[in-house]
């Protein structure tokens, strides 16, 4: 059975592809009215060429469109196969919610993160305004580090000149 925190992270989740959905329609829809604008009252190469554009704006819009109606699937299909809590001891696998401590020269900050198969980098609220988590997807250098991990385990990444020490605090 999943846990009400994880089933709010994921309908968070699922509302962020929406917008992302919606805001890629209205943008292929007015970009290929531009195109369409331009292509009929074009008087000059130049208007031709900027509706050219406008249609390539379009057709880009249209697969960002596409491209996330294909991770909301993924996203509920994996949601629907159930969202497990895991024990303390478990290892990190794909549905797990780990606290990382990440220390650098700088310093060390806590981060809670989301293991999902889709939505990598975004950062949700948690219920009710309580904090905030970020997805990382198994491929990411992150999740890398993280898949099979456990509590107490430590791992490196260095991200151009800064390396950092990743260490898995809980695993739920």
């Amino acid at each position: 059975m999943s846990s009400p925190r994880k089933q709010h992270f994921i309908e968070e989740l699922k509302r962020h592809y929406q917008e992302i959905i919606a805001g890629a329609r209205g943008a292929e829809l007015g970009t290929a009215e531009a195109a369409d604008t331009l292509q009929k009252e074009s008087r000059s190469r130049e208007d031709a060429k900027q509706a050219a554009e406008f249609g390539r704006a379009s057709v880009n819009h249209a697969r960002r469109r596409e491209r996330a109606k294909r991770e909301v699937d993924t996203l509920l299909t994996f949601a629907q196969s159930g969202l497990k809590d895991f024990p303390r001891t478990a290892r990190v696998q794909l549905g797990a919610l780990v606290d990382v401590s990440i220390e650098d020269e700088n310093g060390s900050e806590e981060r809670t993160l989301f293991i999902l198969p889709v939505g990598a980098g975004t950062e949700l609220s948690g219920p009710g305004g309580d904090g905030f988590i970020s997805v990382v997807t198994p491929n990411s250098p992150v999740g890398k580090g993280l898949m099979g991990a456990s509590a107490g385990d430590c791992f490196e990444i260095s991200t151009g000149e800064t390396d950092r020490e990743w260490t898995v605090v809980d695993v739920g």
